[in-house]
C-alpha cells in the first residue's frame, strides 16, 4: 500500500487546550489509588503465563541447521541481534522478582516506570538499539509497518506454503503456531532445498515470535505475523515491539498477564540499574553469564567482568525494597551505548506521539522522563488528550484517520540529542519531585 502522510496533517482536530487533555479521562492517580493496581496486591504472583517464556526445545535445534544464505537474509532484515539471542535463548535466566517488582512501579496512565525522584521508561531509541533493529529516523514514516486493513494470514504463509495441510497446521481461529513453521524448516533444511528466502522468512517468524512478541504457548498473533512478515520489505518494527511491551507491562500492573520482550526490559534494566562496566574487574560477574547483555554485540556489549550493584539483591521483598528507594544516583541516566544519539521527543501536549503497532496505538511519554531525555525539565508534562492504549479496529474508517495522524505527528515531533551529563538546577529539581510525589503511592504501602 503506498503511503502518504502530509495530506492527511489537515485533517487532524486541532489541540483544544490542556482543559480538553484533563477532561478526557482522569487526572494522574497515585498507583495506590488505581483500581487493581498490583502495588497494592503484594500477594498476587504476576508469573508468565502459558509457558510463554519456557524453553523452547525446538528453537535452537531449527536455527543449527538454516543455510549460510538464509542466515544472510536475517541479517540483512537487521535481525543479527534477535538471531544470536534466539541461538542462546535456552541458556538465559529470567529474574521474575525484578521483573514483578519493576511492573508494581509501572503506571498504566503514563506508561512510564515511578521511582522516587524521577519516571524513567524504555525510549525506543533504547530499544532499537537494544535489539539491533533498524532505527527509525524523521523523515522515514512511509517504513513503519503498520496495517490500516484486514490482515489476511494466508496469503503471508503462502510465501513459505502453499500446502493447505501445512497451513491449517501453522494456524488457529487466532493465532499462528510456531512449532509447525519450525518442523517446516527442518523439513526443508534437511532435504537441501534451495527455497532460501522463504525459509529465512520462517524463520524470521519463529524467532521474533520467541524474543520480540512473545504471547501465548509457541503462539503469535495475525497481527504481530504481519509485523514480523515486514521486516523483509524494510519496515521498521521498533514501535510495534515497544508498544507490545508496553501493553504487556500495562496488563501486569492492574494484574492481568504479562506480555511482551522480557528480554528487552532485563536489558534496559540491566544497563540502567544491574551492571556497571568496570575495567579492572578481575572476578567474573555470575550473574552476567546468564543475562541477555552477555548476548549482545556493538555499543551495547558489556564484558562478563562487570560490577553488578544488585548481586545482593534476592527474592521478591528485596527487590521491592531495592526499587522503591532507587535514587537519581543509583540509575544510569545516560548509560555509554545512548551518548550523542538523536531522540524523538512530542512537539507539546496535544500533540503526544503514539507508538504504532497492529493491535493497538500506544501513548508514548518520554518528555516525562526528562533526565533519560539528556534536558531539563521545569515541570512534569501534563497528560496527552490520547488514552494511554487504544485498542484497533482493522478497516474501520476512524482507524485510519488516528494512524495517519499519529505517523504526522511522528512526521513533525521535536528532536534532542542525549547528553552524557545534564546539570539540573536545585530549586527546579524541587518542584519536579514535589510534583512527582503526587503519583507516589501513600506511606505506608507495602
Amino acid at each position: 500500500m503506498k503511503r502518504s502522510y502530509s495530506v492527511f496533517a489537515e485533517d487532524i482536530p486541532p489541540y483544544s487546550g490542556p482543559k480538553a487533555a484533563r477532561d478526557s479521562y482522569a487526572n494522574l492517580k497515585q498507583l495506590s489509588a488505581i483500581p487493581g493496581h498490583i502495588y497494592t496486591r503484594p500477594e498476587l504472583q504476576i508469573l508468565p503465563g502459558q509457558r510463554r517464556f519456557s524453553k523452547v526445545p525446538w528453537l535452537v535445534p531449527m536455527l543449527e541447521l538454516l543455510p549460510p544464505t538464509s542466515i544472510g537474509h536475517l541479517k540483512e532484515w537487521g535481525l543479527s541481534t534477535v538471531f544470536v539471542l534466539a541461538k542462546n535463548y535456552n541458556k538465559l535466566v529470567h529474574v521474575w522478582e525484578s521483573v514483578t517488582a519493576m511492573a508494581e512501579l509501572w503506571h498504566p496512565q503514563t506508561n512510564s516506570f515511578v521511582f522516587p525522584e524521577f519516571e524513567a521508561t524504555i525510549l525506543l531509541e533504547e530499544l532499537e538499539i537494544m535489539l539491533g533493529l533498524p532505527r527509525y529516523q524523521r523523515g522515514e514514516e512511509p517504513t513503519i509497518s503498520y496495517k490500516v486493513e484486514q490482515i489476511n494470514r494466508w496469503s503471508i504463509l503462502a510465501y513459505i506454503t502453499t500446502k493447505k495441510t501445512d497451513l491449517y497446521t501453522m494456524t488457529s481461529s487466532m493465532h499462528v503456531h510456531l512449532l509447525p513453521i519450525a518442523q517446516w524448516i527442518t523439513s526443508q533444511c534437511k532435504r537441501k532445498t534451495t527455497n532460501y528466502t522463504a525459509i529465512a522468512k520462517a524463520a524470521a517468524i519463529c524467532i521474533c515470535g520467541v524474543i520480540l512478541f512473545p504471547e501465548s504457548d509457541d503462539a503469535i498473533s495475525f497481527g504481530n505475523l504481519s509485523i514480523i512478515d515486514s521486516i523483509s520489505e524494510g519496515m521498521k518494527i521498533g514501535q510495534a515491539v515497544l508498544g507490545f511491551l508496553y501493553a504487556g507491562l500495562t496488563s501486569a500492573a492492574l494484574g492481568g498477564s504479562f506480555y511482551g520482550s522480557v528480554i528487552a526490559l532485563e536489558l534496559w534494566m540491566g544497563m540502567h540499574i544491574q551492571f556497571r562496566a568496570v575495567e579492572d574487574l578481575t572476578t567474573e560477574c555470575k550473574t552476567m553469564l546468564n543475562h541477555p547483555l552477555t548476548y549482545v554485540g556493538e555499543r551495547l556489549h558489556m564484558s562478563t567482568r562487570a560490577w553488578c550493584k544488585t548481586a545482593q539483591v534476592k527474592g521478591i521483598q528485596a527487590w521491592r525494597k531495592y526499587l522503591r528507594n532507587l535514587t537519581v544516583a543509583d540509575f544510569d541516566m545516560c548509560p555509554r551505548f545512548m551518548h550523542g544519539r538523536m531522540i524523538h521527543l512530542p512537539q507539546h501536549t496535544g500533540l503526544a506521539l503514539r507508538l504504532l503497532g497492529n493491535g493497538a496505538l500506544v501513548s508514548y511519554n518520554p518528555d516525562r522522563c526528562y533526565l533519560q531525555c539528556g534536558a531539563a525539565q521545569t515541570v512534569v508534562p501534563l497528560l496527552s488528550h490520547f488514552p494511554p492504549i487504544q485498542e484497533r479496529k482493522r478497516g474501520d474508517v476512524q482507524d485510519e484517520c488516528d494512524m495517519r495522524s499519529a505517523v504526522v505527528h511522528w512526521e513533525g515531533c521535536a528532536m534532542s540529542v542525549i547528553q552524557a551529563e545534564v546539570e539540573e538546577d536545585d530549586d527546579v529539581t524541587k518542584e519536579y519531585v514535589k510534583a512527582l510525589k503526587k503519583l507516589q503511592p501513600v506511606a505506608g504501602t507495602i
